[in-house]
Order: C-alpha cells, then sequence, then structure tokens
C-alpha cells in the first residue's frame, strides 16, 4: 500500500508539472513558412491560428492556386513546429517517459 500510495504523489506531481508546461505553452507562438518566405503561418501554443503573412507580389489574382497552396503548406509547417516544441517540453515534464499525447493524469 505504500507504494501505490508513493505512484499516486508521483502522479500527481507530474500533472501538476504537465499543466505547468501547457500553460507555458499556450503562450507561446510559432511560425512556419513555405515558398522562400513568401507565406508565413503563427500559430498559437494551442494550435490556433494567429497571422498569415502574405507577400503582396502574390496577390495576383491568377496565382491563387498556388497562394492557397503556399497557405497551406506554412500552416503544415508551423504545426510540425509546435507539435517538436510540444514533444521537447513533454520530455523534460516525463523525465523521457513516452507517454501517449494528450494523456490526462491522474489516469
Amino acid at each position: 500500500m505504500k507504494n501505490l500510495a508513493g505512484l499516486m504523489k508521483q502522479a500527481s506531481q507530474m500533472q501538476s508539472k504537465m499543466e505547468e508546461m501547457q500553460a507555458s505553452l499556450a503562450t507561446i507562438e510559432v511560425e512556419g513558412a513555405s515558398g522562400a518566405g513568401m507565406v508565413t503561418v503563427t500559430l498559437s501554443g494551442k494550435g490556433d491560428l494567429k497571422r498569415i503573412k502574405v507577400d503582396p507580389k502574390l496577390a495576383d489574382p491568377s496565382e491563387m492556386e498556388m497562394l492557397e497552396d503556399l497557405i497551406v503548406a506554412a500552416h503544415a509547417e508551423a504545426r510540425r513546429h509546435l507539435e517538436e516544441r510540444t514533444s521537447a517540453e513533454m520530455q523534460k515534464v516525463t523525465g523521457g517517459l513516452n507517454l501517449p499525447p494528450r494523456l490526462k493524469l491522474p489516469f
């Protein structure tokens, strides 16, 4: 029973650290770019789209399909950056223990 109490205490501490990490990540912004920087997308730490910057040279109506593709590509890059950052922060909190993404503690 003593081991169970210790395990529950560790789980509680890990949950507290994860909540701190999530609060910290909520304050960051990550950026993704495509088209040699002609399109940039900024996401919040929660993955919400915050800003899109488009080089005015791409505003040609005949190039709209390419512009739309570049926006999608920039968003995908920004999401990858966010996932990498989130994963790195999670590794710090869990001490390298591989837990499923979005795991809520205690179980």
